[in-house]
C-alpha cells in the first residue's frame, strides 16, 4: 500500500512536485490536489488521476490523504500547516514554514505540544539534499581545512517575481542562505547585517544585489551575495576558508560550447534543473521517513524557526542603515523542541 499525498498550491513548485512524485517517488501516489485556480485544479486532478478538492482544508481532512504537500503562497502557509497539525497529518511545507518568527514560533510549539515521537512538521530547505552542498559538509566535518573563518555564498535568480520586495528576497531567497550556513557550519548564527549598493536605476521598492554578513556562535563570518535580476542565469555558489585551506563547490554539469571564435557554458534560467535530484532525494525520504515511521532528515519546525529568527534580524538591520543587529532567540525556542527531531541528511 502506498502513501496518499495531497498537494496545495499547482504553480511552479506544486507542479514540480507533482511530477517528481508521479514519475521518480516510490510509495507515494497523489490522491489529491487543490489550487486557487479551478482549471489548473483540473488540469492536475485529471493528469495525475486524483481527486481535485476545493479548498485546502478540504484536502487536508480528505480520509484518503496521508501526508500533505504545501507549496501555496507564502501568506497561506501558517494557516494550512496548522491545520494539518490539528489533523495530525504529516506536512512538507514549502520554505518559508511562515511569515514571520512568530508564526513559526507559534507553529513550532504547537507541534512540541503533541509530545510526538516523530515530528509532523518538515520544511523544504531542499539544499540539504543537494550533493554538492553535502560534500563540503562532508569536508568540514573530516577537518581537513583547520578551525573554519569565513562563508562565501552566491544566489542570483535571472529575474524578480511580481510582488517582490526588499523584504521578500531576505525571506523568501536568502532564506536558504541562512538555513544553509548554519547547516555547513554546525553552528547557530548570532548575528546579522545587511548592505546594498546605491544604483540610481534600481527599482525603487526593493534592492539588487543584497549583501548580507552573517556571524556564527563559533565566530566564523558569512557573506551571502543575493540578486533576483541576474539576466546572465541562475547561479549558486558557496566556498569556504579555512585556516588549512579552501573548498568551493561543484558546479553541475553544463553545456559547454564553442562556436564564433568562442567558449561559452551555458546556465540555468532557474533553479529547478539545478536542484531536480535534491527535490528528488528529499521528497523520497519524506515519503520513507513517514512509512517507516521514524524521524525525517529534513528540516525541521525547529530549524526554520531559527532561519525566521535570523532573517528578522537581516530586516532590522536592513531598516537600521546595516547596523550589526544580534539574532533574538526566546528562550522558549531552545527548550521545547520537537521530541525526536533528527535534521541531520545522512
Amino acid at each position: 500500500m502506498t502513501l496518499g499525498i495531497g498537494i496545495i498550491g499547482l504553480g511552479v513548485m506544486g507542479a514540480d512536485h507533482a511530477e517528481t512524485l508521479a514519475s521518480c517517488i516510490s510509495g507515494a501516489h497523489i490522491a489529491a490536489v487543490t489550487d486557487l485556480d479551478s482549471e489548473r485544479r483540473a488540469g492536475a486532478a485529471e493528469r495525475h488521476r486524483a481527486r481535485g478538492q476545493a479548498t485546502a482544508d478540504d484536502l487536508i481532512a480528505d480520509p484518503t490523504v496521508d501526508a500533505v504537500i504545501i507549496a501555496s503562497h507564502d501568506s497561506a502557509h501558517a494557516a494550512q500547516v496548522e491545520q494539518c497539525i490539528r489533523q495530525g497529518k504529516p506536512v512538507l511545507c514549502e520554505k518559508p514554514l511562515a511569515p514571520s518568527a512568530e508564526e513559526c514560533l507559534r507553529l513550532r510549539d504547537m507541534e512540541a505540544d503533541l509530545g510526538l515521537e516523530r515530528p509532523l512538521v518538515s520544511v523544504g530547505f531542499m539544499r540539504r539534499f543537494h550533493e554538492p552542498y553535502r560534500q563540503l559538509r562532508e569536508t568540514l566535518r573530516s577537518g581537513d581545512l583547520g578551525r573554519l573563518v569565513l562563508l562565501h555564498e552566491v544566489h542570483r535568480n535571472v529575474r524578480a517575481y511580481p510582488g517582490t520586495s526588499a523584504s521578500s528576497i531576505v525571506t523568501n531567497s536568502a532564506i536558504h542562505e541562512i538555513d544553509i550556513t548554519a547547516w555547513l557550519l554546525d553552528s547557530p548564527i548570532v548575528e546579522a547585517s545587511w548592505h546594498a549598493p546605491r544604483l540610481p536605476d534600481s527599482p525603487s521598492d526593493w534592492h539588487a544585489p543584497q549583501l548580507i554578513h552573517l556571524r556564527t556562535a563559533a565566530g566564523t563570518l558569512a557573506s551571502v551575495e543575493v540578486s533576483v535580476d541576474y539576466r546572465a542565469g541562475y547561479y549558486v555558489h558557496c566556498e569556504v576558508v579555512g585556516e588549512n585551506g579552501s573548498a568551493r563547490m561543484a558546479q553541475p554539469p553544463a553545456a559547454h560550447l564553442t562556436s564564433n571564435l568562442k567558449e561559452s557554458t551555458r546556465l540555468a534560467p532557474d533553479w529547478r534543473p539545478v536542484f531536480a535530484d535534491a527535490y528528488r532525494r528529499e521528497l523520497q525520504e519524506w515519503t520513507d521517513s513517514i512509512a517507516a515511521d521514524r524521524s525525517t532528515t529534513l528540516a525541521s519546525a525547529d530549524d526554520a524557526l531559527d532561519a525566521a529568527l535570523v532573517a528578522e534580524a537581516v530586516l532590522a538591520s536592513m531598516n537600521n542603515e546595516g547596523v550589526p543587529t544580534p539574532v533574538r532567540r526566546p528562550e522558549l525556542a531552545n527548550t521545547r523542541a520537537t521530541k525526536g527531531t533528527n535534521s541531520d541528511v545522512k
